[in-house]
């Protein structure tokens, strides 16, 4: 039995270095992405601000809507025109069984 206790303890090192080894690459390899995650961090937080802030962005919204009529009935146009494209598309999608 001490024979099998030597193994065992043995190859439990032999899995921790092998661990340690597997956590070393992943740190090296995921650094990569550490300034993606860091966008999408921001991104985040500015969406919690906006709800946090519903009166300055509806303030703002306003601002532009009164200083800027032409630009926000374009820009409503152009929006409105992409969400039936994105309609037109689901439904044609839909009927070959892709989406």
């Amino acid at each position: 039995m001490n024979r099998r206790r030597q193994e065992l303890a043995l190859r439990r090192e032999q899995l921790l270095a092998r661990s340690d080894q597997l956590r070393q690459a992943l740190t090296v390899q995921s650094a990569a992405w550490v300034p993606v995650l860091a966008m999408g961090d921001r991104a985040r937080a500015a969406g919690r601000w906006l709800q946090q802030h519903p009166g300055i962005v509806f303030s703002a919204v306003v601002v532009v809507v009164v200083v800027r009529p032409r630009l926000v009935w374009r820009w409503s146009l152009r929006a409105w025109s992409a969400v039936r494209f994105v309609r037109t598309l689901r439904s044609n999608l839909g009927g070959l069984g892709l989406y």
